[in-house]
């Protein structure tokens, strides 16, 4: 049995890697958007689509991570490999020429999410019912706090050295977080023999059934962030700027992940949940009748509580509504299902915004969001 402590060190080891990784990621991702409509010259349905295509893999690489995790009883060697497969995606997008060379290597960033499962499935195995959104909402706000460094990094950078040469340096810090987890995570001799059975949909619980009916719905409904950083620039927001606006909403996704989460596990995850719907409605209302600078950073600043309020209470939520003995696999179908459906949603988003107004996506959203938080309310919590 592992000691309190022990679960504890494990806890921040990972948060440091997801730290690390993370300040890799957005030093790419805070200029991503700009750097593939502006300098590779794609128009916002191809951005939707590669951004789209993006979080499909993701949902497909966290499914096959999750059920091989399972089955093999193994967790640590899909987190590495993960952050190494973003290290190597970034290396390939300071050596695109046009965007179509993009698409390879953006999927094999989000392959990288094969790390996703058998991380959270480690995270909720080491946790209670007690403290699970609590270590959940610490490792968003490790995540959260590495994309503001690597931001900063960014908004200074950017100037000076350029596109490729900043996304080279993003590599790094990815390579570093896998030599600290093959060197410090030690994973024991699994306990139990390897799975011959598998989990499908129709083995999830009612519950867990309509909570998953009602993300995909939401995910279907929303965009990727890039939108709203293109919404901010065409509205007139420099291209310096930029960064900035990404910065914001990280900034409150870092501060308020850990406090949302700890909230969840005194108040409930459906509860919490609920505010992540209402200020992601917040966001949609705000750029479509506050037409204003302010306006739109104030609907960034709502984009960051959004964040921080499904991230890791998500998570937390879907570990309790699954069969122990198929964690890892219910949590990588969930997020299959959910990330299937974004492609199609960021791909909708981009035609409706190229085709008839860039607020016609909101309010597609808008509507979306209403059933699935319709059905959120069905859902029972386990008790």
């Amino acid at each position: 049995m592992e000691t309190k402590s022990k679960k504890s060190t494990l806890v921040n080891i990972f948060a440091l890697a997801s730290f690390l990784h993370d300040m890799g990621s957005d030093i790419v991702f805070s200029v991503w958007p700009i750097f593939v409509t502006d300098v590779l010259k794609a128009n916002m349905a191809i951005l939707g689509f590669i951004d789209g295509v993006g979080e499909a893999i993701v949902s497909l690489s966290q499914a096959v991570s999750g059920y091989l995790s399972d089955r093999i009883r193994r967790r640590k060697i899909f987190v590495w490999l993960g952050y190494l497969f973003g290290g190597i995606a970034r290396i390939g997008y300071a050596l695109a020429p046009t965007w179509q060379w993009l698409l390879p290597f953006r999927i094999l960033d989000r392959s990288g999410k094969i790390r996703g499962s058998p991380r959270d499935a480690i995270i909720s195995e080491i946790s209670t019912k007690e403290n699970r959104g609590r270590n959940f909402g610490l490792l968003r706000s490790a995540d959260n706090l590495g994309a503001v460094v690597g931001i900063i990094l960014s908004i200074v950078l950017l100037g000076v050295i350029g596109y490729k040469p900043l996304f080279l340096l993003a590599a790094v810090p990815s390579v570093i977080a896998v030599f600290l987890l093959i060197i410090f995570i030690r994973e024991e001799k699994p306990v139990q023999e390897k799975l011959h059975k598998t989990i499908r949909f129709r083995g999830f619980s009612s519950d867990l059934k309509m909570y998953t009916i009602s993300s995909v719905l939401f995910a279907l409904g929303g965009f990727s962030y890039s939108f709203l950083l293109v919404f901010a620039k065409r509205f007139g927001f420099q291209t310096i700027h930029i960064p900035a606006l990404y910065l914001s909403f990280t900034l409150v996704a870092t501060l308020f992940s850990l406090p949302l989460g700890k909230l969840s596990d005194a108040i409930g995850r459906k509860k919490v949940l609920y505010l992540s719907f209402l200020f992601w409605a917040l966001v949609s209302i705000l750029f479509l009748f506050w037409n204003s600078y302010i306006g739109i950073i104030i609907g960034f600043i709502f984009y960051g509580l959004h964040r921080a309020a499904i991230e890791p209470v998500q998570k937390s939520f879907v570990a309790e509504l699954s069969p122990k003995e198929f964690l890892a696999s219910s949590l990588g179908g969930f997020q299959m299902a959910v990330g299937l459906s974004a492609l199609p949603g960021s791909f909708i988003a981009g035609v409706l915004w190229d085709n008839f107004s860039i607020q016609a996506p909101f309010y597609f959203s808008l509507v979306l969001t209403s059933l699935a938080l319709v059905l959120l309310t069905l859902v029972k919590e386990k008790k």
